[in-house]
């Protein structure tokens, strides 16, 4: 009886937890909605790329936010006879879509930045300054919402970290619109909008090669020397090879091989299944594993 009071008060408790998550994830999302619809306005009506640029940031932000929202939904989805190893990248699919987007859109803000660095135009500095900083706030409180989930999921973490990336942003347009109101220095605002592009272009090269590495089933980064030589260490095991590694996302790592042993029973290899299960999850945290055992079949004993 007391089992399952235990059972239900965690299971209460979880239900608790999801519960706030999702409503952290849609005042989130909807935070950074209006923040994107007021600067998309403010930068045109002030004529600041720097604003402009920013909001795209912001837009691109609130997508990861949604679909790190519904990334949580679909992990709690079986898997089916369709869909074996369930729906982890349609996450990945839609990451590859919005990092491209990101991409174009910098290098058509850093043109024209670059063309207006030389035909300055003239900026509401008001209008700027009043738009960045209901950003900057808003931004803030939504780094406040999420910077307690974040040590929880590596999906929320990357979604706190383009929030944090937000505020940063924020302040830097908040920065151009004072030098621009004090100082009528317009140039300041293609700088900084190149500064922000580059940022931007630089954590998204970074999310499109991870997405193209998983859709293109590249190898888990491993020392995998030194898997060769833990697994070879193993009592009872002659060498490992034909190892295949590849990731659904960025948690979830597939490893398999074939491991050759000395002539045993098949009742012995269960020790050693264990053992080499053991070993690939502990310490290179492999999540999904599948080993064929075999005795003198393999001509070729190449790792990979």
């Amino acid at each position: 009886m007391k089992e399952i009071e235990k059972n239900h008060s965690h299971n209460h408790h979880n239900h608790e937890s999801y519960d706030g998550l999702n409503f952290k994830f849609i005042v989130t999302i909807f935070l950074n909605l209006i923040i994107t619809i007021f600067e998309i306005v403010g930068g045109f009506l002030s004529g600041s790329l720097m604003l402009i640029s920013d909001s795209l940031h912001n837009f691109a932000d609130t997508f990861s936010l949604v679909l790190s929202f519904f990334a949580i939904k679909i992990s709690n989805k079986e898997k089916n006879q369709r869909k074996t190893f369930g729906y982890k990248r349609a996450e990945i699919l839609v990451s590859l879509f919005n990092s491209s987007f990101l991409l174009i859109t910098s290098f058509f803000l850093i043109f024209e930045s670059i063309k207006r660095f030389f035909k300055p135009e003239e900026i509401n500095s008001n209008i700027l300054l009043i738009v960045s900083i209901i950003g900057f706030f808003g931004n803030l409180i939504s780094v406040f919402l999420l910077h307690k989930e974040s040590t929880k999921s590596l999906n929320i973490k990357s979604s706190y970290l383009h929030l944090f990336s937000d505020t940063l942003s924020s302040v830097a347009v908040i920065i151009g619109a004072v030098f621009i109101k004090l100082f009528n220095i317009y140039f300041i605002d293609p700088i900084l909008t190149i500064f922000i592009s580059l940022y931007i272009l630089f954590q998204t090269f970074s999310i499109l090669k991870k997405s193209i590495d998983i859709l293109m089933q590249s190898s888990v980064d491993l020392d995998y020397e030194s898997v060769k030589n833990d697994v070879e260490k193993i009592k009872g095991v002659k060498n490992i090879h034909h190892v295949h590694t590849w990731m659904t996302n960025e948690t979830s790592y597939y490893f398999e091989a074939h491991v050759e042993l000395e002539d045993m029973m098949l009742s012995q290899t269960c020790k050693i299944l264990e053992e080499i299960e053991k070993l690939l999850k502990e310490k290179y945290s492999i999540t999904h594993i599948t080993i064929q055992f075999e005795t003198n079949k393999c001509e070729n004993k190449s790792m990979f």
